[in-house]
């Protein structure tokens, strides 16, 4: 007997195949240290570390946030720390960057060395806001998230894949319900989504959280795993009655 396709599994699947392209392309390999050019730049890689190359939106949301010029800024899942060093370079009196990712927090520790801002930059483990003292408040809060949803019990394997999967959206979802709580008076909490992952579920996931998002700017479509991607820097707002 023939069962009716899903539509909406259908999708998620092909979302999830697309995750495993990226992390293919997108995953360094070899046991060496590396570099790379981004925004005219020259930046540390090390093995296992995202690569940021150009087209993947790391340039373009980089350039497009907000920075509180004499402020501070958080950067949750800063990767090899291109953006929270670009922060740092560009007006903030102190940076913050977490990463899940023992590669990535060594991989930004390294590029606020080579650009002289480590003073400024501290680097610390945790998923979203692991790490941070309970106290800890910021000007800007802001990820670039894990844009496609992953099954439950997927198992990550590679560091690169912490960058492309959210496991049920977990990650997100908490990073909705609690970035807000993190602001100094008058701060902005910042996420990122692109065209790869399920926007509905970014929806509900906001209504879930109580709170809406503002779309500030998007990007000119870019090529990304054989698709046209367009990336979005939404703001996260109280959801008013």
């Amino acid at each position: 007997m023939n069962h009716p396709r899903n539509p909406a599994h259908d999708l998620s699947e092909e979302r999830y195949l697309l995750g495993k392209t990226l992390a293919d392309q997108l995953g360094t390999t070899g046991a060496e240290r590396s570099t790379f050019e981004l925004l005219g730049k020259e930046w540390d890689l090390l093995p296992g570390a995202y690569a940021p190359r150009p087209g993947t939106g790391t340039e373009w949301y980089t350039t497009h946030v907000p920075y509180p010029r004499g402020g501070r800024f958080l950067e949750v899942g800063c990767g090899a720390g291109v953006t929270a060093v670009w922060a740092a370079l560009n007006g903030c009196a102190h940076v913050t960057a977490t990463d899940i990712t023992e590669s990535a927090v060594r991989n930004t520790a390294l590029n606020a060395e080579r650009h002289g801002v480590a003073r400024r930059l501290r680097v610390l483990g945790g998923d979203v806001f692991e790490g941070l003292d309970a106290e800890d408040r910021f000007d800007v809060v802001f990820w670039n998230c894990s844009v496609i949803e992953a099954p439950e019990d997927f198992e990550f394997t590679r560091d690169v894949e912490w960058a492309i999967f959210d496991r049920g959206y977990a990650a997100l979802g908490r990073y909705l319900a609690t970035a807000r709580g993190r602001l100094a008076p008058g701060g902005r909490a910042l996420v990122t989504f692109n065209t790869l992952g399920d926007a509905g579920r970014l929806d509900q996931l906001a209504a879930d959280a109580g709170v809406s998002l503002r779309r500030l700017a998007a990007s000119p479509p870019r090529r990304l795993a054989g698709r046209d991607v367009t990336f979005k820097l939404l703001e996260i707002l109280p959801r008013h009655p």
